[in-house]
Formats: structure tokens, C-alpha cells, sequence
């Protein structure tokens, strides 16, 4: 009986052991989700807090900037490919942009390529490639 009590009492804080650890993977899926639907829903000031913070602070944005994106209306965001390199630490995603012009109602789409870097430290993953250019060639 005592053996029963202790093989439950160890398979108990295995799962519990299990249920606490998330794996990297598990992470960069959290951490993507969390980008494309700041980004969807036009919370770009959100978007940028999963920056990287070396990326944040080498490239400081303006209110002029930040303020760029709110005329624009965000009207799809698809992924198109992924790749991730676990052993390095890196990940990158293709994604397109739908994206509304909010003074001329005009729509276009744009392609971005997202790159995440693993932070053993923080245990997160941080974009460094930061905001995307919604006015690329325009």
C-alpha cells in the first residue's frame, strides 16, 4: 500500500512538473498568437512591447510614428510560411498584411517577415524585426 501511496504521490508531481514547464515551442506559438492579434485588432503600442528591448531601445519611435498607424484599419493577417531553428534560438514567419487606408478607403497588402529570438533568460521570445513597414514603397 505504502508503494501505491508513493508511486501516485511521484506520478502527481511529474504532471505537475509537466503542467508548470512550457517548451519553447509552446511559447513561440503563445507569443505569435499575442502579435497577430495585436496587430489585427490595431493595437500596435501593444504589438511593440514584444519587441525585442535592445531593438526597442536602439530604435525609438515618435509619437508622429506611432501615431502613423492608427490611419490605417488592419483587414487580414495570414501567415504564409515558417521556419524555426530550436537549437539557435530563432524563428521566422512570412505573413500578409491586408491593410485599409482610413482617409481613402483604399486597400492594399503588404508582406512583412517576422523574426523571433529566444530569450533563455526571460524564457520568451522577442520579434526583432519590430513594427512593420505598412508603407513600404509609397
Amino acid at each position: 500500500m505504502r508503494l501505491i501511496k508513493l508511486s501516485l504521490l511521484a506520478l502527481l508531481l511529474a504532471l505537475a512538473a509537466c503542467a508548470s514547464g512550457t517548451s519553447a515551442a509552446d511559447a513561440l506559438e503563445r507569443v505569435q498568437y499575442a502579435w497577430s492579434g495585436a496587430i489585427r485588432w490595431g493595437d500596435f503600442a501593444g504589438a511593440r512591447s514584444l519587441v525585442d528591448p535592445e531593438v526597442r531601445a536602439e530604435k525609438t519611435m515618435s509619437e508622429m510614428e506611432m501615431a502613423r498607424y492608427d490611419q490605417v484599419q488592419v483587414s487580414s493577417y495570414r501567415s504564409t510560411g515558417s521556419s524555426v531553428n530550436s537549437e539557435a534560438g530563432l524563428a521566422v514567419r512570412d505573413v500578409r498584411i491586408g491593410v485599409i487606408n482610413r482617409h481613402t478607403m483604399a486597400e492594399r497588402e503588404v508582406a512583412y517577415r517576422e523574426q523571433w529570438r529566444w530569450d533563455e533568460e526571460a524564457r520568451t521570445w522577442w520579434l526583432t524585426s519590430d513594427l512593420p513597414d505598412l508603407w513600404a514603397g509609397q
